[in-house]
């Protein structure tokens, strides 16, 4: 793979090519990318999705939007350090008028994006979402789809459905927020399709990074870039874009030592806790006598979690441009973290969180719920749906179909296609219109 290539502006329907030199440093490009995901309900739908504490009304505990935008901030400096050096080791892309910045804000979006298309209730929203059709009511569609579209809604995926809702066309819409490629490509942590699943120890083959409805477009992104394929046959999988490691690096950084923090903040986690496990992150950075002044715990904890992330950011620009070669060959197989020198800490770090917070009584009890929801929605709505395309609506089915907003009205003729336009409804909704939505279909509104 090779830089300039990988830095794509294209935009899905360009006719002429977009050259860096001609591009408007008051407006590139790739801000322009930003711009745009930030003002699409996508994203603003993610102050009401769960990080960690499902339908949380605590004011200090991340949801998926804060979440988002902090990933992004870590990810424009790596992306900033990263693009510092690379350019400096390669001249030719400064001659073509690339900076470091672009670097930075290439990772910037693709990171303020990388939840958008997870539904609510975080990770249990997918697995219910996948379960509905794995073993509920949905199994009966089975036998009308392939082996690979009935494997992309068993195991539906945010990182799949992240891509629909950045780059999949819709009436009148084409290419849907219309993000130039070098974003897609930097967005696409997993550039495989749903079969074969996992078959490698590879990260890139971790999960999968499109539906089959998106084969079409997702292939063009990654050949535009010069992604290296992987896959054989009639299999569609790619390395890596090297920004996706970034990506990738600063999302780890985040729910590592933020989920951390929430937890403390909660107090899942004793404060105790916070030092014994950041101290070996922040031994060369801290200021005893400063962090004594401090009064307040969240004080504390901020500061540690400041100089904790700090650490963080240069140890993954360090281990990247180590591995810049093999990364750009197609020849690093792993996480930046995994390669971390904090590997050992981080891992202890997740290890008390997933014990106290991920799997509290509270997180628990919500995450039933959603489940619940999740699959209540998909029954109501996918039985609807199939009926009305059939022919063999009944009066209700007509009924919850007007709960639908206009643009999911439209009709797929593929039965494939309609599960997963149904899918991709309830994948948008926030966890409060989740809940809002079942409540009105089991009558228990007031």
């Amino acid at each position: 793979m090779n830089w300039e290539q990988l830095l794509s502006l294209k935009r899905q329907g360009d006719t002429n090519k977009r050259l860096r030199k001609e591009q408007d440093d008051t407006r590139l490009g790739f801000e322009v990318d930003y711009d745009r995901i930030i003002f699409s309900s996508a994203f603003r739908s993610l102050q009401d999705k769960t990080q960690v504490i499902p339908l949380s009304k605590t004011d200090f505990v991340h949801n998926r939007l804060t979440h988002s935008l902090e990933v992004s901030v870590v990810g424009r400096s790596i992306g900033r350090l990263v693009g510092k050096q690379v350019i400096e080791k390669h001249p030719y892309l400064k001659e073509s008028g690339y900076h470091m910045n672009d670097f930075g804000a290439i990772v910037a979006a693709a990171a303020l994006a990388h939840d958008i298309g997870n539904p609510p209730f975080g990770h249990s929203g997918e697995k219910a979402i996948g379960e509905y059709f794995k073993t509920g009511n949905g199994l009966q569609y089975k036998d009308k789809l392939t082996d690979k579209e009935w494997q992309d809604l068993i195991d539906f995926e945010g990182n799949a459905n992240g891509f629909s809702v950045l780059a999949t066309s819709r009436e009148g819409i084409e290419g849907s927020l219309r993000i130039s490629y070098a974003t897609l490509g930097a967005f696409m942590k997993y550039p495989k399709e749903s079969l074969p699943k996992k078959p490698t120890f590879r990260i890139c083959d971790k999960k999968y990074g499109f539906f089959q409805q998106d084969k079409a477009s997702f292939s063009d992104v990654a050949k535009e870039l010069g992604m290296i394929s992987n896959k054989t046959g009639n299999d569609i999988g790619f390395e890596r874009h090297p920004l996706a490691y970034l990506v990738e690096a600063a999302d780890d950084i985040c729910y590592t030592i933020i989920d951390f923090e929430d937890g403390i903040n909660l107090g899942l986690i004793q404060e105790e806790f916070a030092l014994e496990y950041l101290i070996k992150l922040v031994k060369n950075g801290i200021d005893t006598k400063k962090y004594n002044q401090l009064t307040t715990k969240e004080d504390r904890i901020s500061y540690l979690r400041a100089l904790a992330i700090g650490s963080l950011i240069s140890d993954a620009v360090k281990v990247f441009m180590e591995n810049e070669e093999a990364i750009l060959k197609g020849e690093f197989p792993y996480s930046l973290m995994d390669k971390s020198q904090y590997i050992a800490q981080m891992n202890d770090i997740i290890q008390i969180s997933v014990k106290n917070v991920y799997q509290c009584r509270e997180v628990v009890q919500k995450e039933v719920v959603g489940y619940k929801i999740i699959n209540t929605l998909l029954d109501k709505f996918c039985t609807a749906y199939h009926n009305k395309i059939g022919g063999k609506a009944s009066n209700y089915d007509t009924i919850i179909l007007k709960l639908l907003p206009e643009r999911f009205l439209h009709q797929k003729e593929k039965v494939y296609d309609q599960l997963l336009h149904i899918c991709h409804f309830v994948s948008l909704l926030t966890d409060g219109k989740a809940l809002e939505m079942y409540n009105i279909i089991e009558g228990n509104r007031n």
